[in-house]
């Protein structure tokens, strides 16, 4: 099957794939049993196990992991054991739906809109086990590597139970190649390969000023107040343009890839006329090489409802994103005494450390790598450009630890218009046919690619 003959059969597989990707985003696979039934994950799991089965997966099963999350996983022999082996990862749990008001879709149904499909996890990562349903089904019996399967079901939480699960069955997912496709391209129409993602310190800071509410006429300029004392705090986390301040931290290295043009990422990111972005370096390095420390969550009185009353307790939940060079431990350790050093007034201050991950650099000048250029250049008619990544993936450098002779391209269908973990999620179907496309050129190349 040459190259068309392979995109027109993909065209043929799509409305499957928008029906199974409707029926896939409409299980509320969020990992948290607070918000969430659990039943739901559960769900989704097996349905990607039967999925899986189907395409060639016949030993497909759910294994439980340290968090007590289900991950599928399977394995699909090749032509031979002389044949490459390649492992194909994604995940089935979603972000919360968040402001459901924001939605202009149901969320947890596949709703087409303007050519683009919106539903939570249509892209991340929902989006990315259809590309591999769909690469899979264009190939039918001829794959000619050696396949083995995980598909997890806590990342979006960070809890880390596929962490802890792979050093434990290292022969289990074993590969030569692992393809992370939980990325995406720079945008619609432009593959990418993501090379370098920075880790994350989670904190919550809680601050303590007063034994309980106090009136702010009688008591308002004397009693300490713990909410503004955590408002000053904050405000020492980032200087005057923007630049993330964090006393030990580096903040002034710079991204030597691709660049990511100012006004692009205006438009990806919706920012309003007039308002400026962050930082004194290039959108690249701020969002790829620097720390960057980002306020998720305040514990206050909302502004409907509050009282006049001295707030005598609260907390903040923070987010640091660490680059490629920088230590978690360093970060981490910098992060908790700049926040203690930071409180004014005596107030008492804990920092409790959520969860953490190292940062990770791939190395790009393998045979895997230059069989995902070529099928990505096939697939597109353009190059494949290699890109950074803010968030981050700690799974990375536990495969890399694992399996330190393993080539691990991160990818999938995902592109700064897809607002993933936001309202309105979306995914464009051209990027899952081409990018299923592009994997099942990939796959063919592999296996005759020097090793």
């Amino acid at each position: 099957m040459n190259e068309m003959e392979m995109r027109n059969a993909i065209a043929a597989l799509m409305p499957r794939a928008r029906e199974e990707l409707a029926e896939l985003v409409a299980i509320r696979s969020v990992a948290d049993s607070r918000q969430f039934p659990p039943e739901e994950c559960e769900a989704a799991a097996v349905w990607v196990r039967d999925k899986f089965a189907e395409a060639g997966f016949s030993d497909a099963r759910l294994e439980e992991t340290a968090d007590g999350s289900r991950a599928v996983v399977g394995y699909r022999p090749g032509p031979g054991a002389d044949a490459p082996t390649v492992l194909l990862y994604a995940h089935y749990d979603v972000q919360p739906p968040l402001n459901e008001a924001a939605w202009r879709t149901p969320p947890f149904e596949l709703t087409e809109v303007g050519g683009r499909w919106y539903g939570r996890g249509a892209a991340d990562c929902k989006g990315n086990i259809l590309m591999h349903l769909t690469a899979l089904r264009a190939l039918g019996g001829s794959v000619p590597v050696n396949l083995k399967l995980v598909v997890e079901g806590s990342e979006e939480q960070g809890t880390g139970g596929l962490e802890a699960f792979v050093p434990d069955h290292a022969d289990l997912l074993r590969a030569d190649a692992i393809l992370i496709c939980d990325t995406g391209n720079a945008a619609v129409g432009r593959p990418a390969v993501t090379v370098s993602l920075r880790g994350m310190i989670n904190v919550v800071v809680t601050v303590e000023a007063l034994g309980s509410e106090v009136h702010s006429g009688m008591f308002g300029g004397a009693a300490p107040d713990a909410l503004a004392a955590l408002v000053a705090m904050l405000a020492t986390l980032r200087d005057d343009r923007g630049n993330t301040t964090v006393k030990g931290l580096d903040n002034s290295q710079t991204w030597t890839g691709d660049p990511y043009p100012p006004e692009q990422f205006r438009q990806d990111v919706g920012a309003l006329g007039g308002v400026s972005l962050l930082g004194s370096g290039s959108v690249s390095d701020m969002i790829w090489a620097r720390p960057a420390v980002t306020v998720l969550g305040i514990d206050c009185p909302p502004v409907v409802g509050s009282a006049a009353a001295i707030v005598p307790r609260t907390a903040a939940r923070l987010n640091l994103r660490v680059p490629p060079g920088m230590s978690p431990d360093q970060a981490r350790a910098a992060l908790l005494e700049h926040l203690r050093a930071a409180a004014p007034w005596g107030v008492r201050v804990s920092v409790e450390v959520e969860a953490e991950g190292a940062p990770f650099l791939a190395s790009v000048d393998g045979p895997a790598y230059r069989a995902m250029a070529g099928a990505m250049l096939e697939a597109y008619g353009t190059s494949m450009v290699t890109l950074g990544q803010g968030g981050s993936i700690p799974l990375c450098n536990v495969f890399a630890g694992v399996y330190p002779e393993a080539e691990i391209i991160l990818m999938g269908v995902e592109e700064p218009l897809t607002l993933m973990h936001a309202p309105n999620e979306s995914v464009d179907p051209g990027e899952i046919a081409n990018m299923a496309l592009a994997e099942a050129l990939f796959l063919r190349r592999y296996a005759t690619a020097g090793r």
